[in-house]
């Protein structure tokens, strides 16, 4: 499910990458779904990478949490 704020669905990213494969220019095609040029190349690179599963949301959640509290740490307040 995409945020609230997104632009572009699933369905609209398919749309951008249908419209740009007709030969359209990217920023042309931009401007007609409202999202900036670095947008539309972004989702176009994810799709000629991963295919269909590029078009697909990711979470924004990283990957690790380098300075995360250690876990004896955290226990301690817990239980305080």
């Amino acid at each position: 499910m995409s945020h609230r704020n997104a632009r572009l669905t699933v369905h609209g990213r398919r749309l951008l990458i249908t419209r740009v494969l007709t030969g359209r220019p990217v920023a042309h095609v931009a401007a007609e779904m409202g999202i900036s040029r670095a947008t539309a190349h972004k989702w176009i690179r994810r799709w000629r990478c991963e295919g269909e599963a590029g078009l697909a949301d990711r979470s924004s959640r990283p990957l690790t949490t380098p300075h995360r509290t250690p876990a004896d740490l955290e226990a301690q307040v817990c239980s305080l």
